[in-house]
């Protein structure tokens, strides 16, 4: 199984022996040995999977890297953050997914819909399996507990992944932008339940279905 590892906070290195990873395209910045790379194309398959996500519409592609050395992967000087499965799921948004073991099984899967009025879908990334998966943050993440005895309510621009016995459901609130008088629509966020982790970043992504 291939070894991942960071490099500071910004760049994951992946040490090989005639292994293989699935890393989002593009994300290469250096490799040493003998390294071999493959697009991946298909409608199930990959990090994305090539499933275009109907939220927003935007398509990612991935690609297969094996070899034996050494590759690095970065995206945008964004930082990196590595998550260790032992065959359990990981939920994430794709544009947070950098690169997974080859092992591991992806898809989409729906999550409910975000904002009834104006009826947009939510996809989000699934990862499964036993072994490693980077993802990537603007600005260092926090992992955040859920319990049984304390749900967590999140806003959906931060929201990177969740894994463990979590309910995800969504809910009208009001952000921190609606008092400013900035809100142009109907508010959500996002609510966990359960046992698990939850990933978020200190900085809120362009959403949509109203002002999130």
């Amino acid at each position: 199984m291939a070894t991942f590892r960071l490099q500071g906070s910004r760049v994951l290195a992946v040490d090989m022996t005639g292994d293989a990873v699935k890393a989002k395209n593009g994300s290469m910045v250096a490799y040493d040995g003998q390294m071999a790379f493959k697009k991946m194309t298909g409608g199930g398959e990959g990090i994305r999977g090539m499933v275009t996500r109907r939220v927003t519409g935007e398509q990612m592609t991935v690609m297969e890297v094996k070899g034996h050395g050494t590759c690095w992967f970065a995206d945008r000087a964004t930082e990196i953050n590595l998550v260790r499965l032992q065959g359990e799921e990981l939920h994430v948004e794709a544009s947070n997914l950098l690169c997974t073991d080859a092992g591991l099984r992806t898809g989409t899967t729906f999550t409910g819909l975000r904002g009834a009025s104006q009826g947009h879908g939510l996809f989000t990334t699934t990862v499964e399996g036993t072994g490693q998966a980077a993802i990537v943050s603007d600005g260092p993440a926090v992992v955040l507990r859920v319990s049984r005895e304390y749900p967590l309510t999140v806003d959906p621009g931060a929201y990177i992944a969740h894994q463990g016995d979590v309910h995800q459901s969504f809910q009208s609130g009001v952000t921190f932008r609606t008092f400013l008088g900035e809100g142009g629509g109907e508010a959500f966020q996002i609510r966990f339940e359960g046992d698990g982790l939850v990933y978020v970043q200190p900085s809120e992504r362009t959403t949509i279905a109203g002002d999130v």
